[in-house]
């Protein structure tokens, strides 16, 4: 009768650590969703970005560029 009830009671356990970590990771799913909407909604681009793409293809060099 014991070993019927221990069976029980490590059943109860599993399920409730299953649920458990079954919410946690909805919840950091969710969260990760959020954080991505809020910050990573849209890509951004620089301005000038086509001046700089076609000055380092042609190899212009700019008077803005840092000397060493």
């Amino acid at each position: 009768m014991k070993c019927s009830s221990m069976k029980l009671i490590s059943k109860d356990q599993n399920r409730r650590l299953i649920r458990e970590i079954t919410i946690i990771l909805i919840i950091k799913v969710v969260l990760l969703l959020v954080i991505k909407h809020i910050w990573f909604d849209a890509p951004t681009i620089p301005k000038d970005f086509n001046n700089q793409v076609a000055e380092r293809i042609a190899g212009n060099l700019s008077n803005t560029q840092e000397t060493r």
